[in-house]
C-alpha cells in the first residue's frame, strides 16, 4: 500500500513540474474548461435570472479556450561589433646594428647616445694607416701598368716589330690586375671607417678611442622610429577577420588614457603549432618621436558586421530540431527555426527569415504550442479599460435595482 502511494505521489509531481514548465495539455485544459463551463452554467441555472445568470454561459462568453498572455519584443536589426583584444611589442620601422667587418684601433668616436644621424655619417675611425700604404702601392703599380700598356700601343703605332702580340696582351693583364689591386686596396681602407648605414637614433654604445675592435663587433644600433611595428598575436577565430580589418587602437602605459591608431600591414601565412595564433605587425606614426622602440601596447581591433536580426536571449527555444523562436502571427503563436550566430549578454544575433518589426515572444515561449491563441498584458489592460464585465457584475446591478425600487411597486 505503502508503495503504490509513492508511485501516485511521484506522477502526482511529475505531472505539476510538467505543467510549469510547459503548460498543461490541451485536452486536460479542455477537460477542465469544460467541466469548469458546466459547474458555472448549473450555479447560473439555480441562481436564477435575477443572479444575472445567461443561459449556457459562464463567465467568459461562448465559453472558447483562454489566450496565453505573452510578452512580445520587436525583431531589430543591430550590426555585431567583434572586438578582439591582444598585447604586443613596438620595434622601429626600420632599424639596424652598426657592426666592424674588420679589426683594429678606434681612433674617432661620434656615438653620442639618442643622437640623429643621417645616413653615411661617419660613426666610428679604425687605425688605417696600414690600409692608405697599400692603397698608394697599389696605385703605384696600376700607374706603372697602364705607362707600359701606352708604350707599347706607340711601338705598335709606330711600326716597331719587337712589340709583339703576346708582349701586349701580357702588359694589358698586368694593368687589369693592378686595377683590381687598387680597388681592393680602396674597400679595405673603406673598411676602416664605420658609417650609419641609415638615418634615425643613435642607442647606447661603450665603444671609446684606443680600444681595439673585432671583426664582426656591433658598435651600436640605429632605430628610425617615424614610424613604430607592433607586432601581437589574434587567436585563430580571427583569420576570418583579418582581411577586412585595416585599423587598430593601440594605448600603452607610458600615455595612460590615450589611444594610437594603426594600421595593419601584414600578418603570418600559417598559424602557430603551439599556440594555435597567428601573428600580426600594425604601423603607428610616430613623427612626434614620443612613442620609444620597446614599448609594449595594449590592442584593440574593432569590426563592425552589417545589420542583423537581434532578439532577446529570453525568446530562444530549445528542442531536438535545433534552436527557434516564436512569434505573433495575428494572434496565433508561431515557431521560426533560427540559427545563433554570435551572443553577447543579454542579446543574441541571429539568422532567420523574419521581418524587421516582427513580435518575436520574448516571455513566456516555453508554454506555447503551434497555433495556440496568445494575448499580452498590454491587450489584457487595454480590455479592462474598455468596460468588459466582471465576474459578478450582474447580481451587483440586480441589487442596486431592487434597492432604488420604490415600496409596493409590482417590479
Amino acid at each position: 500500500m505503502r508503495r503504490l502511494f509513492s508511485v501516485i505521489f511521484s506522477v502526482v509531481i511529475l505531472f505539476v513540474i510538467y505543467a510549469a514548465v510547459f503548460g498543461m495539455p490541451d485536452r486536460v485544459t479542455s477537460a477542465l474548461n469544460l467541466e469548469t463551463a458546466e459547474a458555472q452554467g448549473d450555479q447560473a441555472a439555480a441562481a436564477g435570472p435575477a443572479a444575472g445568470g445567461r443561459p449556457g454561459g459562464g463567465g467568459r462568453p461562448g465559453g472558447g479556450s483562454r489566450a496565453t498572455t505573452v510578452v512580445t519584443t520587436p525583431l531589430e536589426l543591430q550590426p555585431f561589433e567583434v572586438v578582439l583584444n591582444a598585447l604586443g611589442t613596438a620595434v622601429a620601422l626600420r632599424s639596424a646594428d652598426v657592426v666592424s667587418d674588420t679589426a683594429g684601433e678606434v681612433t674617432q668616436v661620434n656615438l653620442s647616445a639618442n643622437t640623429t644621424v643621417a645616413a653615411g655619417d661617419v660613426l666610428v675611425q679604425l687605425d688605417a694607416r696600414t690600409q692608405t700604404l697599400d692603397l698608394e702601392i697599389a696605385q703605384a703599380q696600376l700607374d706603372q701598368a697602364n705607362e707600359t700598356v701606352g708604350r707599347y700601343d706607340r711601338l705598335r703605332a709606330s711600326g716597331n716589330s719587337t712589340v709583339t702580340d703576346v708582349t701586349l696582351s701580357d702588359a694589358r693583364i698586368a694593368q687589369r690586375l693592378a686595377e683590381a689591386n687598387v680597388g681592393l686596396a680602396q674597400v679595405a681602407l673603406d673598411d676602416r671607417t664605420l658609417r650609419a648605414p641609415i638615418a634615425g637614433k643613435l642607442g647606447l654604445s661603450d665603444i671609446e678611442v684606443g680600444d681595439q675592435l673585432s671583426a664582426n663587433d656591433v658598435v651600436v644600433t640605429i632605430d628610425n622610429d617615424e614610424a613604430l611595428l607592433v607586432e601581437f598575436e589574434l587567436p585563430e577565430r580571427a583569420i576570418g577577420i583579418l582581411q577586412d580589418v585595416k585599423t587598430v587602437v593601440a594605448s600603452t602605459p607610458s600615455f595612460t588614457g590615450r589611444n594610437f591608431e594603426g594600421e595593419v600591414v601584414s600578418f603570418d601565412s600559417r598559424l602557430d603549432d603551439v599556440t594555435r595564433s597567428v601573428t600580426v605587425k600594425a604601423r603607428i606614426d610616430n613623427a612626434s618621436g614620443e612613442l620609444w622602440p620597446g614599448m609594449t601596447f595594449a590592442v584593440r581591433i574593432l569590426q563592425e558586421s552589417d545589420p542583423l536580426p537581434a532578439v532577446p536571449a529570453t525568446a530562444i527555444t530549445w528542442s531536438r530540431a535545433g534552436s527557434s523562436v516564436w512569434i505573433d502571427a495575428d494572434g496565433k503563436a508561431e515557431q521560426v527555426a533560427v540559427t545563433i550566430l554570435y551572443r553577447r549578454d543579454s542579446t543574441v544575433w541571429i539568422d532567420a527569415d523574419i521581418a524587421a518589426g516582427t513580435a518575436v515572444i520574448s516571455e513566456g515561449a516555453q508554454k506555447l504550442r503551434a497555433g495556440a491563441a496568445i494575448t499580452t498584458p498590454d491587450a489584457v489592460r487595454s480590455g479592462a479599460r474598455d468596460g468588459a464585465p466582471r465576474e459578478g457584475g450582474a447580481r451587483v446591478g440586480a441589487d442596486a435595482s431592487a434597492q432604488t425600487a420604490p415600496a409596493g411597486d409590482p417590479t
